[in-house]
């Protein structure tokens, strides 16, 4: 009697948690990195890493830092959103603040990518805040 190889299962969302707080090489910004790629990979939006110059996306992710800093006399609210895969700054022109635009905040983004100072950036870009905690 031979034994048939069995299929391997598909890993679910529980086994690849457990595999990773099991992974104690793993450093707490290597985990993040993983669950915002997994979360970019289910929500359907584009990888930032993969974003071109003059390319409509829309983007997830988590702001990693919110700052005031003026452009040409106007006041801007610039911020730093990652997605496990890379980071672009997400710039409101004439903005000094916006409620709930913070660090930590994960939101969906979605406008016209332009290569700014050499870095990814959306100009006053649709947005859409996602829930605190987990969702």
């Amino acid at each position: 009697m031979s034994a048939a190889p069995r299929p391997e299962k598909p890993v679910g969302r529980f086994r690849r948690i457990l595999d990773r707080l099991s992974d104690i090489s793993a450093s707490p910004e290597r985990l993040e990195s993983d669950e915002l790629r997994e979360e970019t990979a289910t929500s359907g939006c584009a990888r930032i890493d993969t974003c071109g110059d003059r390319e409509m996306v829309t983007v997830t992710g988590t702001l990693r830092t919110v700052t005031l800093r003026p452009r040409a006399g106007v006041p801007a609210l610039e911020a730093e959103l990652f997605d496990g895969t890379g980071s672009l700054d997400v710039v409101w022109l004439g903005r000094r603040s916006i409620t709930g635009i913070e660090p930590g905040r994960r939101l969906i983004a979605s406008g016209r990518v332009a290569m700014s100072h050499g870095r990814r950036t959306l100009f006053n870009p649709k947005y859409e805040l996602r829930p605190l905690g987990r969702e």
